[in-house]
C-alpha cells in the first residue's frame, strides 16, 4: 500500500485538508480518495486523518507519517535525478591528486572555480609526494594527477599532458659551512651533512629515490615548506624545485650551490584516467589548459 502514489495522495490530502479538494487535484472521485486513505490506515494500523464534516486534519501519527514520507519522496526524486545524470556521465565526486612540488597557491583558485560550475559534485584534493601521485591514480583514489613526475609507472587507461621540465636547485642555508664555497661541491664535501628529503607517499609501489649519497644521513620532512625551514636553519643540504626555492634564493635566505655531478631536470605532467571521464573531469582538463598554461601557472 505504501507506494509512491500513496505517499503523494496522503501529502496532497494533508496540504488541502479535504478528500474532495484532493480528489479534484488527482482527477479522482472523492470516494476513491477516501477509500484509498482508509486502506492505508488499515494497513498501518493507525488513524492518519481526523474526519470532520467538510474537512480532514492530521492526527499526531499522521503528522509524523507525512513528515517522514516527504523525506522519502525527496530521496526518491534525488535517486531518479542522479540516476539520469549518471547515465549522461555524471559522477558524485571528483578526486585530484596534486604533487606538492607544484604551486600550492593555485589549489584554492582551482577549488573556487570548480564549485562555481558544479554545485552538486564533491571535489576531493589529495596532496601527494612523488609516486604517491601515481598510486592514487592507479588505485582509483584519484581521477586526475597534477604535477606527476617521471614516466608513468602504471598500466591501464591513462593519458597525460606535458607540463614542462622541473629544474632543481641544490641548496644550503646562508649560515651553513658550505654557503661561501665558490667551487662545485664534491660528494666527499657533502657526505658529512644530512640530506633533506621528502617522504614518498606511495604505499604499494616503489618509492622514488631522493638525492642521497652512500652512508649519508637523512632528514625526512613531509613537504617543501618544512624542507625550506630545515635549509634555513642549516640542518642539512639537498635539492628542491627551483620555482619553489627562487624567492628564498633571491632574498638571500637560501644559497644555491653547484655540484660536480648535478641533478638532471625532471619531466612533469598532468595525467588522468580516461575510464573515469565525466563532464566535471573534462571541465578540469579544459580549465587547466595546455602545456604552456600548465607550466606558467603551476611551475613558475
Amino acid at each position: 500500500m505504501l507506494s509512491e502514489q500513496a505517499f503523494e495522495m496522503i501529502d496532497i490530502v494533508a496540504r488541502v485538508g479535504s478528500f474532495t479538494a484532493a480528489a479534484n487535484k488527482l482527477n479522482k472521485v472523492p470516494s476513491a480518495v477516501s477509500y484509498a486513505i482508509k486502506q492505508i490506515e488499515d494497513d498501518l494500523g493507525v488513524i492518519l486523518f481526523e474526519r470532520h464534516h467538510r474537512s480532514v486534519s492530521l492526527t499526531p501519527a499522521g503528522e509524523h507519517f507525512v513528515a517522514q514520507s516527504r523525506e522519502i519522496m525527496t530521496k526518491l526524486n534525488n535517486i531518479k535525478r542522479d540516476t539520469q545524470k549518471v547515465a549522461n556521465g555524471w559522477r558524485p565526486s571528483l578526486s585530484i591528486a596534486i604533487d606538492n612540488m607544484v604551486r600550492a597557491d593555485k589549489i584554492s583558485g582551482l577549488i573556487a572555480d570548480f564549485y562555481r560550475h558544479f554545485t552538486d559534485i564533491e571535489l576531493i584534493i589529495r596532496l601527494e609526494v612523488y609516486n604517491g601521485v601515481w598510486e592514487a591514480l592507479s588505485t582509483g583514489k584519484s581521477d586526475i594527477a597534477i604535477g606527476a613526475t617521471s614516466s608513468i609507472p602504471v598500466g591501464g587507461t591513462f593519458k597525460s599532458r606535458d607540463m614542462g621540465m622541473i629544474q632543481w636547485s641544490f641548496l644550503v642555508g646562508k649560515n651553513h659551512p658550505l654557503a661561501k664555497a665558490e667551487h662545485a661541491l664534491t660528494d666527499e664535501e657533502l657526505l658529512q651533512y644530512p640530506s633533506i628529503c621528502l617522504q614518498d607517499t606511495a604505499h604499494n609501489i616503489a618509492h622514488r629515490p631522493n638525492w642521497l649519497l652512500n652512508n649519508q644521513r637523512r632528514i625526512v620532512v613531509p613537504d617543501w615548506i618544512r624542507a625550506i625551514n630545515c635549509f634555513r636553519e642549516g640542518l642539512g643540504v639537498g635539492y628542491m624545485p627551483y620555482h619553489l626555492a627562487d624567492i628564498f634564493i633571491k632574498a638571500g635566505a637560501l644559497i644555491e650551490k653547484q655540484l660536480a655531478t648535478p641533478k638532471q631536470d625532471t619531466a612533469c605532467c598532468l595525467a588522468w584516467n580516461t575510464a573515469n571521464m565525466s563532464p566535471a573531469l573534462q571541465w578540469v582538463l579544459d580549465h587547466l589548459g595546455d602545456t604552456e598554461k600548465l607550466k606558467k601557472e603551476w611551475l613558475s
